[in-house]
């Protein structure tokens, strides 16, 4: 009995074993098929972003920085004494040449326009008959009946009559101008500032107190410096045409306006080798406003169908610039490149790939010259810069 269930555990021991290497087997022969569906695998490529290599009109510009200055300003001030009676505005409030801001109380300035008035009737009328007892004396000198010290002297009284009529009216234009200068209004076109003096208080003219100030924003100025070394070519494209000076915000992030220079200062600053420079903006959206710091960019030329890549797939050595360019079997070469400038995010290349041809844009920092790569994002296009008259 003993011998017969030892050879059933032997029976059932060797039919396990056939089991497992049957599946293992079967299984390397799945594993086989399936490398073949999916066939030989090459070395892996490295995953990289391309761009190709466009030609571009890409503006020359020199920048530099400036402040923008007011196109007018004006404090306002009273010209007569006396209290506020109104005020005809809001600060901040857009107002138009001749519109009212401040009224002074005009009666004592009515009261002296009328008093002058009335002295010169008076005076008026005893010029007329002094007028006429001249007539009478000149008459009487002939016969005798009239001496020449009384003629003179009735002519003397006509005389100082005229005089006093000629004085009586400059008091009357003086009174009618305090008058007109009680009614304070708006000298330029502009936008009011702070309200410096309230309704009620007491002004003088001789205190020299600014009641508000008045900005005028359109159009409006940029006072700017460029490096000196710039002033021949600005010299030269001044001489074709209007100079282009773009407004950039501080940062230089984006576009706030574009304009024309309307002044190159006559001479170049010693102490900072520099070259000041205005130029005119009609900031109707009113991007600008004065005292603001802005990055300027003056484009003196435009180079003309440039071979241009995106800035970031230039990469530095130690001989220079150079840049991976891939080739139709997917891999690189390594080229140098000269870079003519960089601007706006792209690269303005003139020697070291051709209009078309791929450069790696992204993913470089792995690469060396022959490796093979993998275009397995999106390809990049070399960015198209900050055009003129576009805002970034």
């Amino acid at each position: 009995m003993a011998k017969v269930r030892k050879s059933g555990v032997m029976i059932v021991g060797v039919v396990l074993v056939v089991a497992a290497v049957g599946y293992f087997f079967f299984d390397q022969a799945l594993r086989d098929k399936a490398r073949a569906a999916v066939g030989p695998s090459g070395p892996a490529g490295i995953p990289v972003t391309v761009a190709v290599a466009e030609a571009k009109d890409v503006p020359v510009y020199i920048r530099g920085l400036g402040t923008v200055q007011a196109y007018k300003t004006v404090a306002v001030k009273t010209r007569v004494d006396g209290q506020i009676v109104k005020v005809d505005f809001h600060e901040g409030q857009d107002v138009k040449e001749g519109d009212p801001l401040f009224q002074i109380d005009p009666r004592p300035y009515q009261a002296a326009l009328d008093r002058a008035v009335a002295a010169k009737q008076r005076d008026e009328a005893q010029l007329e008959a002094a007028q006429l007892d001249l007539e009478r004396y000149g008459k009487l000198l002939g016969p005798g009946f009239q001496s020449r010290q009384s003629y003179d002297q009735q002519k003397a009284t006509v005389d100082g009559l005229k005089a006093a009529i000629a004085g009586d009216q400059a008091a009357i234009d003086t009174a009618k101008l305090n008058l007109v200068y009680s009614d304070i209004r708006a000298p330029i076109d502009g936008r009011t500032g702070q309200r410096l003096v309230d309704l009620g208080n007491l002004v003088q003219a001789n205190q020299n107190t600014t009641l508000v100030t008045i900005t005028q924003i359109k159009p409006i100025f940029v006072n700017f410096t460029i490096p000196q070394y710039a002033n021949h070519n600005l010299r030269k494209t001044q001489a074709k045409e209007a100079l282009t000076a773009y407004a950039y915000s501080a940062d230089d992030t984006y576009k706030l306006a574009e304009g024309k220079v309307t002044l190159v200062d006559n001479q170049i600053d010693t102490a900072t080798g520099t070259l000041r420079l205005k130029a005119s903006y009609e900031n109707k959206d009113e991007q600008l406003w004065p005292g603001q710091f802005v990055s300027v960019r003056l484009q003196l030329s435009t180079r003309k169908d440039a071979t241009t890549v995106p800035q970031r797939a230039v990469m530095q050595g130690a001989s220079g610039p150079y840049g991976y360019i891939v080739k139709a079997d997917n891999t690189v070469e390594r080229r140098p490149l000269e870079v003519a400038a960089t601007q706006d995010g792209i690269a303005v290349i003139t020697k070291g790939v051709a209009v078309g041809e791929k450069i790696v844009a992204d993913g470089q920092y792995r690469l060396t010259d022959g490796a093979h790569v993998r275009v397995d994002r999106p390809t990049a296009s070399s960015p198209a810069g900050e055009q003129p008259g576009k805002s970034g």
